[in-house]
């Protein structure tokens, strides 16, 4: 799955977790630009995308998370290598 198609379906996840149909995804976005996006929030969307595709992530790869864009790049990252 390319980080393009990861970034659209993290977009319902997005949507479910700050119950907020608005929200348009972009690469640059980061807590900053989503009202609600406190640590709670953070992971209560670890935990979505987690269940949405699959995967786990580790402490170190959700610490050193930029934006949403960064966020699809490790998602599509942990596809690939199942």
């Amino acid at each position: 799955m390319t980080e393009a198609e990861v970034l659209k379906a993290l977009t319902p996840v997005f949507h479910d977790v700050f119950d907020d149909d608005s929200i348009v995804l972009s690469p640059e976005m980061t807590a900053n630009d989503i009202d609600g996006w406190d640590s709670q929030t953070h992971v209560m969307l670890t935990v979505a995308a987690e269940q949405r595709f699959g995967i786990k992530f580790r402490t170190a790869e959700l610490e050193s998370l930029r934006n949403v864009g960064h966020f699809a790049q490790v998602i599509s990252a942990k596809l690939e290598g199942r």
